[in-house]
């Protein structure tokens, strides 16, 4: 049975593997499609919400952007204030709850992201809640998180089958697709896991729509050529997404 680890074990981990730019998964797979959704952030106030240790984080400001990233886990903040301290670009890191956003003031930003973090809050509605309420009225957020559809978390497995005729075919086997429920997520060939929440994609756009954003824009990331020659299970990405990107603006003020 792997071991349940919080994000405040996980973190010396999880910073080593991240490294600078992100580990090879979101460089060449999530990253790309969500900088291209983000678009030129140059003299924009942005809030990466959940930054983890950094990564987007820092590209975002030798983007040219004014960046605070956040994070409800205090030793991910440490490592990523030490990779500032280590290398100054001028950002600041704050410990707080996405659900929480007690130093942001109201209409604050210009553009929110908020990458692969979203479905690892107990409270996401009210993350969602707080990333309407301090953009602008003319901002936008940026949400990536694992896709609803192909990665339920303990209820979806890749199944590659061999035909008759001698070819592979890659299926992705999915149940339980309408419940909400706490379940787990592997981690490094899954020695242990944290807990993640599942919601059904029809969640998310409401609550979004509860909290006056709209869907703008959608998109389900591919890989990259480097990955596909690096990393064998990205054919598999190729074909059946495992992430998705929104765009949200504001409907109402």
């Amino acid at each position: 049975m792997p071991e349940l680890r919080s994000w405040n074990e996980m973190a010396e981990w999880y910073d080593a593997r991240q490294g600078d730019a992100g580990d090879r998964w979101h460089r060449e797979l999530i990253y790309p499609c969500v900088k291209r959704m983000a678009g030129d952030v140059k003299e924009l106030r942005v809030l990466d919400l959940a930054c983890g240790n950094g990564s987007l984080t820092r590209w975002l400001k030798r983007q040219g952007a004014t960046v605070i990233g956040t994070d409800a886990t205090l030793e991910l903040i440490d490592h990523a204030r030490r990779r500032e301290s280590e290398a100054p670009l001028g950002i600041e890191y704050v410990h707080c709850n996405a659900a929480r956003l007690e130093f942001a003031a109201t209409a604050e930003f210009d553009l929110v992201m908020c990458t692969m973090a979203l479905m690892d809050m107990p409270d996401a509605e009210g993350a969602i809640r707080e990333i309407s309420r301090v953009m602008r009225p003319d901002g936008r957020a940026v949400i990536c998180v694992s896709h609803p559809c192909f990665d339920v978390p303990g209820n979806a497995e890749w199944i590659v089958e061999t035909g008759d005729d001698g070819k592979t075919s890659v299926w992705r086997k999915v149940r339980r697709y309408r419940d909400i429920f706490a379940g787990p997520i592997g981690w490094s060939n899954k020695d242990f896991y944290t807990l993640t929440y599942h919601r059904p994609l029809q969640w998310y756009f409401r609550a979004l729509h509860s909290a006056g954003l709209c869907v703008t824009a959608f998109e389900e990331p591919s890989p990259t050529a480097t990955m596909l020659h690096e990393d064998d299970e990205a054919t598999y990405v190729q074909q059946i997404p495992v992430q998705c990107v929104m765009e949200a603006r504001k409907w109402r003020g």
